[in-house]
């Protein structure tokens, strides 16, 4: 159930990201932002409603979910395309997207234990309650933001052949696909570990909500961590090199992770798992955001979106049968062994890479003697 709970969430943005994309790029991504936050204040105060009633079916909270999984579709791609167009000077994007994501993953380091406290000490109704408050602030900052004024570009072509032209761009990018590849990969087989976490704090370690939240709140410290450490790379940092070290400590935090027996050890593993971890979602979007072109950058980040949020839920469903099998612990074994296998097969794509940028740096140095010598 946790694994179909997930599964409701995320999959509507896999089928209709693509059309948020097309929203993203044909019009005003502030007011698509503004939209998709009002929307999801009202999915928030109506499932606080169901719970409060205490009249609710498991049907219910799933359809809600799947209210805001389509809510998503179109918030993810101009939210991701917005964090570019702040950016004056582009060589800073990287550092926003690194800060961005370093913010989301602070809301995961603090949210869950407080909320593991809330649950287990007030119940779910008030949880749901401040869910849906937060949005007020969340509606309030937009309006605050000072945005660049929205320019009315032309489209002479209509909606489904911008979704035919996004796919024939993407295609023919193998910068941006085989990046897109690797993400989808990972967020299918690897990513979905969290949807086990619930099962290692009631069943392995013997806890409750409280000791839930605290899984969650380590897996953000380290993605935190891992946040701050990209955002203070200098802008001609090898971000695929990062992301092919990264991809490894993910895996090897996961393979740590799933035969701790102890809490502590536990808590310290899932922070290098989340540190690993933060570099499939923040060096992908910064590569993609770099190397599209800006009349494709929505269409593109909705595949980013399929990518990234479409392939977790089908992964949910898998791990979560997987694991009624062969049980959690071997479950999130495999999965840290996937990762690494992953990791290597993308290598020569990321080598690449680095090869190319040894070679340059070898042409500068021989500039340099060449000068030198001249002199």
């Amino acid at each position: 159930m946790l694994g179909v709970a997930v599964f409701c969430t995320q999959f509507p943005s896999f089928l209709l990201s693509i059309l948020g994309g097309v929203v993203s790029d044909r019009y005003n991504r502030f007011k698509v932002l503004l939209g998709t936050q009002v929307a999801s204040l009202i999915q928030a105060v109506a499932l606080t409603a169901l719970i409060f009633s205490a009249q609710y079916q498991v049907w219910q909270i799933l359809a809600l979910s799947v209210v805001l999984g389509i809510i998503n579709a179109f918030d993810v791609p101009a939210r991701q395309a917005t964090v570019y167009d702040m950016m004056k000077n582009k060589d800073d994007v990287p550092g926003a997207i690194a800060l961005n994501s370093s913010m989301v993953h602070m809301a995961r380091l603090i949210g869950p234990a407080l909320s593991g406290i809330v649950l287990e000490k007030l119940g779910a109704s008030v949880c749901f309650a401040i869910n849906a408050i937060s949005f007020v602030a969340v509606i309030i900052s937009l309006l605050m933001m000072k945005l660049p004024r929205h320019k009315i570009a032309a489209h002479p072509t209509n909606a489904l052949t911008d979704l035919k032209n996004g796919f024939i761009y993407l295609r023919n990018t193998p910068e941006i696909n085989r990046v897109m590849m690797m993400l989808a990969l990972i967020s299918l087989l690897s990513l979905p570990y969290i949807t086990l976490l619930p099962v290692y704090a009631k069943d392995i370690f013997a806890g409750n909500a409280s000791v839930f939240g605290y899984l969650n709140s380590f897996i953000g410290l380290g993605a935190i961590s891992g946040a701050y450490f990209l955002a203070s790379r200098s802008p001609g940092a090898d971000l695929k090199g990062i992301l092919f070290v990264n991809t490894i400590v993910f895996g090897i935090g996961l393979l740590l992770f799933s035969q701790a027996a102890a809490l502590p050890l536990a808590l310290a593993f899932l922070s290098i798992t989340g540190f690993g971890m933060m570099s499939q979602t923040t060096i992908s979007n910064t590569l993609i955001q770099l190397a599209v072109t800006p009349t494709m950058r929505g269409r593109v980040i909705s595949y980013y979106a399929m990518a990234f949020f479409g392939m977790q839920p089908v992964g949910s469903l898998i791990i979560g049968a997987l694991s009624n099998r062969i049980g959690p612990q071997n479950t999130l074994l495999v999965q840290g062994f996937i990762t690494i296998i992953i990791a290597l097969i993308f290598l020569p794509f990321l080598k690449a890479k680095l090869l190319r940028r040894r070679d340059k740096l070898k042409i500068e140095q021989l500039k340099e003697r060449t000068i030198e010598t001249t002199g």
